[in-house]
């Protein structure tokens, strides 16, 4: 998908940025997409490895993904009819846009991800814009930005949490008097596992009291497996069964089952995976936030997640360009509303791809621009 403005909607274009760059895609660090930098967890790989050489991918996948639902739901203490596994957290993003399309207008807390939009177009979803203040303390958890008594205007909200592009973690405090406000909810908490302690706000706990409730969460950016597409929605079991009757007949490839089964069945495994992580999201974060706020003229925003959101003195289009020239892409945020060419998104990195990143932006930005 691309916008009207000829932005794509997402960071990670790495096939289509190596070819207009006349580079090879081994050549470019992708700081667009915010995965963890670490290869896969061995037992995930070990997975596919085994699906491969078996019956993984000669045999039809399971339609109902039973037993990846059944690991899913034991990880979060729900029941398994709560948990629908998709193809990616932008498949799940559809469906839950075609009910909330059905329930009225979404509000939709803006700069914010694009796909919110896209998935909404697919039915006719009328939406408006709840504008963010682009500023913010290093806090977190934060409560939620907007005063209950000014959000009467629509029916449906899409929160993120943690919220894309600026990072900030909202407290599950401040979330839960709006399930109380609206027909239906609708949280991303795709970033949410990554984010140390995050895992204390999340809205899972509260689906099983609350059917206006869907959260949805995606293992692509957590277990670094973009290319293989699986997330999950965790709602009512009555709203998950009627997404499974719209959708395709095999949304899930046999594979991703295979992965995702393995690292979710494994619970010790996945907390000493989710330990790494975090370490590394807090550690890493914090360093490159310092190292990044002694560049001229341009100032890190602070962030609890993987990415940090970097405002310029003035257009960083141009910068933007001369870096991916040198094989670094970063995050063109113009195709968020309510940012513009003043902005770019960093994810961040190991140490040495962090480095790498920082080098090329002194040396472009002692070029002068």
């Amino acid at each position: 998908m691309i916008l009207s403005s000829g932005l794509p909607p997402h960071g990670g274009n790495l096939s289509q940025e190596a070819l207009r760059l006349g580079l090879r895609p081994s050549q470019l660090l992708d700081a667009s997409a915010s995965l963890v930098p670490f290869r896969p967890p061995r037992g995930l790989r070990r997975a596919l490895k085994q699906a491969i050489g078996g019956s993984g991918l000669r045999d039809y996948p399971d339609r109902e993904q039973h037993q990846l639902r059944q690991a899913i739901a034991s990880w979060h203490g729900t029941q398994p009819e709560a948990v629908l596994p998709g193809n990616g957290a932008a498949e799940l993003f559809t469906w839950a846009a075609r009910d909330a399309a059905a329930c009225g207008v979404s509000g939709l807390p803006e700069p914010g991800f694009a796909d919110y939009h896209r998935a909404l177009a697919c039915w006719g979803g009328v939406l408006c814009s709840l504008p963010l203040e682009l500023s913010w303390t290093p806090a977190w958890p934060q409560p939620w930005p907007f005063p209950l008594e000014t959000q009467q205007s629509f029916q449906v909200l899409w929160i993120t949490n943690p919220h894309n592009p600026t990072g900030q973690l909202w407290s599950r405090a401040s979330l839960e008097p709006l399930l109380q406000r609206y027909s239906l909810v609708v949280c991303d908490e795709a970033f949410l596992p990554l984010v140390p302690a995050g895992e204390s706000q999340s809205l899972i706990p509260l689906v099983a009291t609350h059917p206006n409730l869907v959260v949805i969460r995606s293992l692509t950016k957590l277990l670094a497996i973009a290319g293989l597409r699986l997330g999950y929605a965790v709602a009512s079991p009555e709203r998950l069964r009627r997404w499974q009757q719209w959708r395709d007949p095999w949304p899930v490839n046999g594979l991703a089952l295979a992965a995702g089964q393995a690292v979710m069945a494994d619970r010790p495994g996945m907390n000493r995976w989710l330990q790494r992580v975090q370490t590394w999201v807090a550690k890493e974060g914090s360093w490159f936030h310092q190292q990044l706020s002694h560049l001229p003229d341009l100032s890190p925003m602070p962030s609890s997640a993987n990415y940090l959101l970097l405002r310029g003195q003035a257009s960083l289009v141009e910068l933007r360009e001369r870096v991916a020239r040198r094989g670094v892409l970063l995050r063109d945020c113009r195709s968020f509303d309510g940012l513009g060419e003043n902005w770019l998104r960093i994810a961040v990195q190991d140490r040495g791809g962090n480095r790498r990143i920082l080098k090329t932006l002194e040396q472009e930005l002692g070029r002068g621009g």
